[in-house]
C-alpha cells in the first residue's frame, strides 16, 4: 500500500485568540493534485503554511513521513510558491534560475528550457524587479518546477497569470504529478482547479 505524502488530523490554528482553522483533516497520496478552495478568511493559506512548517498548529501533521519543519532537510524534497520571494540584487532572471539549479545540484529543467516553458526568454537578462506581476509569478513558478522535488505547495499559483498561461500551468502540474510528484495548492479559480481533487474549507467555528 502506498504511504500518503500528507496526513493531517484535527488541525487547528488560532491567531490573536480567534480560530482560523478548526478540525481540518486532509490525506494526500503520491501523484495527486489537490486544490484547497473556500471563501476568503477560511484559512486556506494558513493550512498551506501549516503543511510547510511555517505556522504552528494543534492536531497532527505528517509530511513525507515526518512533522513539517522549516529546516533544510525538510525543504530538500518540497518546493513552495507563496508570497513573492526576495530577489537577489544584481542577478538577472536567467541567473536566478541557474542559481536554483546550482543550489540543488541538478534540476528537472535547464535554465534555458525553463525560460521558454514559462514564456520568459525576452526577460532573461533583466532584473526580476523590472518584470510585471505576471512575469514575476511565472519566474517564481519556474524556479519551483526547475528544481527536484516530491511535493509542490502553491498559494494561488494562478495569481497574475492570463487565461492561456493558467491552462498551460494546469497541464504542467498534471505532468508533474504524472511523473510521481504531488501538488497541494490554494486557489480562487474553480476553472483552474477543475481537474484536481477538491478540498473545501469552511469558516472555523
Amino acid at each position: 500500500m502506498t504511504e500518503p505524502i500528507i496526513v493531517a488530523r484535527d488541525v487547528g490554528v488560532q491567531l490573536g485568540g480567534a480560530p482560523v482553522l478548526s478540525g481540518v483533516d486532509l490525506t494526500v497520496t503520491p501523484g495527486e493534485v489537490v486544490a484547497v478552495l473556500g471563501a476568503n478568511g477560511v484559512g486556506k493559506t494558513t493550512l498551506l503554511r501549516c503543511l510547510a512548517g511555517l505556522q504552528q498548529a494543534t492536531g497532527n501533521i505528517s509530511v513525507l513521513g515526518r512533522p513539517p519543519a522549516d529546516e533544510p532537510d525538510f525543504w530538500r524534497d518540497i518546493a513552495l510558491v507563496g508570497d513573492e520571494p526576495t530577489w537577489y540584487p544584481g542577478l538577472t532572471v536567467r541567473e536566478h534560475l541557474e542559481l536554483m539549479r546550482a543550489v540543488h545540484g541538478h534540476g528537472r529543467l535547464e535554465a534555458g528550457a525553463a525560460l521558454h516553458l514559462f514564456e520568459l526568454p525576452g526577460c532573461a537578462d533583466r532584473a526580476p524587479t523590472s518584470l510585471s506581476t505576471g512575469q514575476r509569478q511565472r519566474l517564481s513558478l519556474a524556479m519551483a518546477l526547475l528544481r527536484p522535488s516530491r511535493l509542490l505547495l502553491l498559494d494561488e499559483p494562478e495569481r497574475g497569470l492570463d487565461t492561456a498561461f493558467r491552462e498551460r500551468l494546469a497541464k504542467l502540474l498534471t505532468e508533474y504529478a504524472a511523473n510521481g510528484g504531488t501538488v497541494v495548492m490554494v486557489t480562487h479559480d474553480p476553472r483552474f482547479a477543475q481537474n484536481t481533487r477538491h478540498v473545501r474549507l469552511q469558516a472555523a467555528a
